[in-house]
């Protein structure tokens, strides 16, 4: 069952033209909507189905820098420093909390993982730092497992995906923005070789930019233009428990699990080592870009052959505008619960810390995650096609990211100075 999100009262009619036209109304898609609306551009926001309906709210909630690629932590810096003055911004508490993170390592190789990674950003003053078993325990208290070190963030943080995405949304219309749910975009309209509008199920809108912040189906839609962002799927399911007492306010990663408190005083948990890949039609024409990940993280990717497989196949790869697009006929892309998952999940953490042996599960969902070959976003002009701007592919990192990333978005779509040096994101380095 997906998470309940605040409910947002949109639009009903459709601009017949605006400046800046969103296709996607999850988290960054709308951060854009805001920036562009408090700079007083005017944007309407293009959802197929309901604000947040997926990975936007499906994701655990995390904020942070560590682990991070170094050439992605500019913009999870400029992250941290908005979401720090979101609360204010949105009018809305959105449970953003800096309690730090925490990553736990059981050999001598992962912990290895850190201290590299640690190494690499030295020159950033980042406040991360190496852990020992004893610090582990007084930050920690009460475990029972047996750690070889650890490394913690003290500024890193978290959030609710299930209020913040709202939120976004009611400030963005506080703006002046619109936002029109249940309204599939299939194509775009194009003059002189550039956009020129969206043509949607309800009609077509003129406008002068376009953002496409699609999630998973950006791949899917950018195909139908002759265009390819290498992009596949991975899904996590994610367990809710009920309000308890629990160990400390950090969040909490261990190879094979992970855990951090809710903002109503339960956790969120899952299989942190362990993502399922539903194949598709798309392995076969993009996996060869993956084969240095998946080497190095075979362990953590469980193969699905299935449904997943005939559903892509019978949504089609080309349409045109006046007939119905597989945005319409999959309104809201909700997998199936891997439910071994997250029961591999809550025994190792009960293993790890007893307190959570006898937890109240309230909820469970899984959320389908868009990942690019190295892992980090395109929020990119598309050189191809002028008058059309990406922001996907953020590989699980979306949320996080998000009032920066959407920030950059809005910036690249009306030529501003970026917020940060986008050359990490180009669309043309694949």
């Amino acid at each position: 069952m997906a998470p309940l999100i605040l409910p947002v009262h949109t639009s009903a009619e459709l601009p017949a033209a605006t400046t800046v036209a969103i296709i996607g109304g999850g988290i960054v898609g709308l951060t854009a909507a805001l920036t562009l609306a408090e700079r007083g551009v005017p944007v309407t926001v293009l959802e197929k189905g309901r604000i947040a309906g997926e990975q936007s709210s499906r994701n655990l909630g995390w904020i942070r820098k560590m682990g991070r690629d170094r050439a992605d932590i500019p913009l999870s810096l400029e992250s941290d420093r908005l979401w720090a003055t979101m609360p204010e911004r949105l009018g809305a508490d959105i449970g953003y909390r800096r309690a730090g993170i925490m990553y736990l390592a059981r050999t001598e190789a992962e912990m290895a993982g850190h201290r590299n990674w640690l190494a690499s950003v030295r020159d950033l003053d980042l406040d991360s730092r190496l852990l020992a078993p004893a610090e582990i325990d007084r930050l920690v208290p009460g475990g029972a497992g047996r750690w070889v070190g650890g490394i913690h963030t003290p500024s890193d943080g978290r959030a609710e995906p299930t209020l913040a995405s709202s939120a976004v949304a009611r400030a963005a219309l506080t703006k002046g923005a619109v936002i029109v749910e249940d309204c599939a975009v299939r194509t775009l309209s194009t003059a002189a070789g550039r956009v020129c509008g969206v043509v949607t199920e309800r009609g077509e809108i003129r406008c002068d930019q376009v953002l496409l912040a699609g999630g998973v189906w950006s791949r899917r839609f950018l195909g139908n233009l002759g265009l390819s962002l290498p992009a596949l799927p991975l899904v996590a399911s994610v367990a809710r428990t009920a309000p308890m007492d629990g160990p400390t306010e950090i969040a909490v990663g261990a190879p094979d699990f992970s855990f951090r408190k809710r903002h109503d005083g339960g956790y969120t948990i899952t299989q942190r080592g362990a993502l399922v890949a539903p194949l598709m039609l798309d392995h076969l024409l993009i996996g060869h870009r993956y084969l240095s990940t998946l080497r190095a993280q075979w362990k953590n990717v469980r193969i699905s052959l299935g449904r997943d497989l005939l559903r892509d196949l019978s949504l089609g790869r080309r349409w045109s505008g006046d007939r119905a697009s597989p945005f319409e006929l999959v309104r809201t892309l909700d997998p199936p619960v891997n439910d071994a998952l997250n029961a591999e999940a809550l025994r190792n953490l009960a293993l790890a810390w007893p307190i959570f042996k006898d937890v109240v599960i309230r909820q469970a969902w899984a959320g389908m995650i868009d990942v690019t070959p190295d892992s980090l976003p395109v929020i990119s002009p598309v050189a191809a096609l002028p008058g059309l701007t990406i922001a996907s592919g953020f590989s699980g990192h979306g949320f996080g990211t998000s009032p920066a990333a959407g920030q950059l978005a809005a910036d690249l779509v009306t030529g501003a100075s970026p917020i940060v040096d986008p050359d990490p994101y180009r669309f043309d380095r694949f």
